[in-house]
């Protein structure tokens, strides 16, 4: 009973300082439409347009990492037209999109896509593609990525769990780590 309490009262106060910030917790969003999928992951500081959520739909298994912006609609030209502009935004399945990335309205991403960490999506992104920038652009297939990345990872350092901070990482690790990678990037599980 006691860790029921304690379970309700951390969300409702997660929903008070998300309020407090002017964000809104994915179930606040999808109470007023937004559709996600199963395995939705969303990291710190995702904003997910609240003023037209409903115009945005996220498939399963995608990730948003910090700080990226989801909009489906452009107020630029309220000024002047009095009014907004307004589109659908459509995440596929098996996506993930990259920190600091903006998702402009009237965009869709196909599955199986990587968006470059701070890319700008202004066009459509089609399925199976790898795309960075600004504005966004295809810059390979997931295939010729997932192979230039396991050619890479045959002659670089891999590092297990207990090379995270969930699995505990040591000092010792850590300065292990550092030393190994000061000549390119290596993987972690």
């Amino acid at each position: 009973m006691f860790s029921k309490i304690k379970i309700y009262i951390r969300l409702n106060l997660a929903r008070v300082l998300y309020r407090l910030r002017a964000n809104y917790t994915t179930q606040d969003l999808i109470k007023r439409g937004l559709t996600v999928g199963k395995n939705f992951r969303r990291m710190h500081d995702v904003i997910i347009d609240p003023s037209h959520v409903w115009l945005i739909t996220i498939g399963d298994n995608v990730t948003l990492a910090p700080r990226v912006h989801i909009l489906s609609h452009d107020a630029s030209l309220c000024h002047h037209l009095g009014y907004a502009r307004i589109g659908n935004v459509s995440i596929g399945n098996n996506v993930f999109i990259g920190a600091e990335s903006v998702i402009l309205p009237n965009v869709s991403i196909g599955d199986n896509c990587i968006i470059g960490a701070n890319s700008t999506v202004s066009r459509d992104i089609p399925a199976g593609y790898v795309a960075a920038g600004s504005p966004a652009k295809v810059i390979c297939s997931i295939e010729e990525y997932r192979k230039k990345n396991e050619e890479l990872m045959s002659m670089r350092p891999k590092y297990e769990e207990e090379y995270t901070i969930r699995g505990g990482i040591t000092d010792d690790r850590k300065h292990q780590m550092r030393n190994e990678l000061k000549n390119g990037f290596g993987f972690v599980r």
